[in-house]
């Protein structure tokens, strides 16, 4: 392809590496606008993909020879197994001790959230009738794919159109466009409001829980341990490896496992799994398992950067095929009541400190780039692990729910 007038002629894979090496500096920049302490930080790279998607994402596929128009997606995985990985290895040291204290509440707050964001569906599925949609099923079967795209969830938008049948996927996947612009970036704004609105000393909440965390970090290793490579990068690889295949474990819920639906921990469930397994144990007898935590904050950024851009370049071109103003409102609910359900759970019945309460509530929420804009507003890494907690409860509640949403409506 000729870029301006001619003067820079790119083709192919490094077209592509040049579009995204220019939304990551606008997003950046994006990300750096703050307005009364409040900025997008990284997520600004997900408001520059989904404009150059908007209005450039034609142009995109037309210079990509046809072997590389899964490219995007190949970038958004990536970005996905690094971060998820890095948050893995950074929760691990912690997790085990902390879920074992907390189970309970994660349990609780992740169905909660999940509940309260089935009950939204449903009270918009009432309110879609009741302002005259006829056609019941094209209803449900948007209302269940906005759903999936206002908690970010993959594993949710695929047991949907599994669900609906051909007749209706087509619907599933454009409410799920629709929803997942706000479900990225209101949960991204929540984790930095709350704060904010609750006069919250950071400095004493991030002390509670760094007390937390150091009271369930196990001893240390006092012998020598034999490094494999400086920069970890053959356990991290070893990790994300172990995740991947276990992610693409199917377990079947419906029908024969083969034509039914089935339940998968997908690349995000399975990477964050072999990662916390890793970071817990941390060593095979003197052979060390830890990336140093320099690798693991680069590869969580590098990650969430590509992570947004792969997902915002093509939801960009989505939300402007199907955008209708309703169903964004009907999204922006099924995002927000959820956080302030969960919040007000969290805060009052079980009485999880500020920054425990936010991180459960990226993972209740499954919003990975909320987590990364959380552990830069908390200042320390510990947040993660009250994500990983919750992550796994809500990733098979908010499958089941979307099904059943399906079933009964």
């Amino acid at each position: 392809m000729e870029l301006f007038g001619g003067v820079i002629s790119i083709t192919g894979i490094t077209f592509l590496v040049f579009c995204l090496m220019a939304i990551a500096v606008v997003g950046y920049a994006i990300g750096r606008i703050t307005i009364k302490g409040i900025s997008l930080g990284t997520a600004g790279v997900f408001i520059a993909a989904l404009i150059f998607g908007c209005f450039f994402y034609n142009d995109l596929g037309a210079q990509l020879p046809d072997y590389t128009k899964n490219a995007l997606k190949i970038v958004e995985n990536l970005g996905l197994i690094l971060f998820v990985t890095s948050v893995g290895f950074i929760a691990g040291p912690t997790f085990f001790s902390n879920l074992k204290k907390n189970f309970k509440s994660y349990v609780l707050l992740g169905l909660i959230i999940i509940l309260a964001g089935g009950l939204s569906a449903v009270a918009c599925i009432f309110m879609g009738r009741a302002m005259g949609e006829t056609d019941h099923e094209s209803l449900t079967a948007m209302v269940t794919g906005l759903l999936s795209g206002a908690l970010t969830s993959t594993p949710a938008f695929s047991a949907a159109k599994a669900c609906v049948g051909e007749a209706y996927e087509d619907l599933v996947a454009v409410g799920n466009g629709i929803a997942y612009i706000f479900g990225v970036i209101g949960v991204v704004l929540f984790v930095q409001i709350l704060p904010k609105l609750t006069k919250a000393d950071m400095a004493a909440e991030r002390e509670k829980l760094v007390q937390a965390s150091e009271g369930a970090k196990k001893k240390e290793y006092s012998g020598k341990l034999f490094i494999l490579d400086p920069y970890g990068l053959m356990a991290f690889c070893m990790a994300a490896l172990i995740g991947v295949v276990v992610g693409m474990i199917k377990i079947p819920l419906t029908g024969d496992g083969l034509s039914g639906t089935t339940f998968s921990l997908t690349t995000t469930g399975g990477c964050l799994l072999a990662a916390l397994v890793f970071g817990h144990f941390s060593r095979i007898g003197k052979v060390s398992l830890m990336p140093p935590t320099t690798t693991l904050k680069v590869f969580r950024e590098l990650g969430l950067m590509l992570f947004l851009m792969g997902a915002g370049i093509a939801g960009g071109a989505k939300f402007i095929e199907s955008f209708q103003p309703m169903y964004f409102v009907y999204g922006m609910i099924m995002t927000i009541l959820p956080m302030i359900i969960g919040f007000l759970f969290a805060k009052y019945v079980l009485k999880l400190s500020l920054l425990n309460n936010l991180g459960s509530i990226t993972g209740g929420m499954t919003s990975t780039p909320a987590l990364g804009t959380l552990i830069n507003v908390a200042g320390t890494e510990d947040v993660a692990a009250a994500y990983a907690a919750t992550y796994p409860i809500a990733l098979i509640a908010v499958v089941l729910v979307s099904q059943f949403l399906i079933i009964l409506f």
